[in-house]
């Protein structure tokens, strides 16, 4: 697979979980208790966003 580079925004909301969302992938988004743990899980969500895009291209 190639590599990707995507921005990333990151906010706390009001109860205090991290939200992370991939403006260039519409609908690409997570949560997370902890920061590291909203960028892990946005990571796994860009990488599963690519390949189901990629799988409809194929």
């Amino acid at each position: 697979m190639r590599d990707y580079e995507f921005t990333v925004v990151i906010e706390q909301d009001e109860d205090g979980r991290f939200l992370a969302i991939c403006p260039a992938l519409q609908g690409c988004y997570t949560e997370g208790e902890t920061e590291a743990e909203a960028r892990e899980l946005i990571a796994d969500a860009i990488r599963l966003h690519i390949q189901d895009r990629a799988a409809c291209v194929l």
